[in-house]
């Protein structure tokens, strides 16, 4: 699934006010925070994962591992925050039409 530029937008919008639901601790990226962000996924569709690591090169393999482990799509990163989006069967957020 892929977002176009006025859905990825609305999406930045609705998290704005988001909490980081997931925190990554000192072991980094392990199964079980793989599980609990795709536990939060299937709740919340949209979620604010916290990497708590200045190295920009780590940070990007984590948030691409975070996505391709969970099928999500990466909205933004800002600083150490991902904005993660995933479709859940219920569609609690609906997406503006291309």
């Amino acid at each position: 699934m892929s977002l176009n530029k006025k859905q990825l937008q609305h999406l930045k919008a609705l998290a704005h006010d988001l909490k980081p639901v997931v925190l990554l601790g000192s072991n980094g990226l392990t199964e079980a925070v793989v599980a609990e962000i795709d536990f939060a996924l299937n709740h919340h569709e949209l979620i604010k994962v916290k990497i708590p690591t200045d190295n920009r090169e780590t940070k990007a393999l984590i948030v691409e591992a975070i996505c391709r482990e969970t099928n999500a799509i990466k909205v933004q990163v800002i600083g150490k925050t991902l904005i993660a989006y995933r479709q859940s069967e219920d569609k609690k957020i609906q997406l503006p039409k291309g």
